[in-house]
């Protein structure tokens, strides 16, 4: 699996962990097709959730007139990818994961979803 399409199913699966209160890997499951799940997939839903608490912090510290609990949801999924990748993956370039999430935010959020993910990652480097 590319990991482009690991991003997505991983921001299908957490999104679902948000809204509806399901187990991570029952929210994997949903996603993808094989039983076996891509290790990249795998290692970004549980790295999230692992460091939930820690990301939404550093994510907290660095917005500019919001409050992290009142973000839509497709935001604050996306940026607790971006910010688990960008301290937690040294395998990802820091510039690779903002880009992958404004990519992201841009297929699964408003018009202007890509610009304000951006905009706080760019903050975070």
């Amino acid at each position: 699996m590319k990991r482009r399409t690991a991003r997505e199913k991983a921001f299908q699966a957490l999104f679902q962990t948000i809204t509806e209160d399901i187990d991570t890997d029952e929210a994997i499951q949903h996603v993808v097709e094989d039983p076996e799940v891509d290790p990249f997939l795998h290692d970004l839903v549980h790295g999230v959730m692992d460091y939930r608490d820690d990301l939404d912090q550093w994510i907290a510290d660095h917005l500019d007139n919001w409050t992290f609990p009142r973000l839509p949801k497709v935001e604050k999924t996306v940026l607790r990818m971006a910010a688990y990748e960008m301290k937690h993956n040294e395998d990802v370039p820091t510039q690779v994961a903002i880009n992958e999430a404004v990519e992201l935010a841009k297929i699964f959020g408003e018009e202007d979803s890509g610009k304000f993910v951006n905009g706080v990652l760019s903050k975070m480097i």
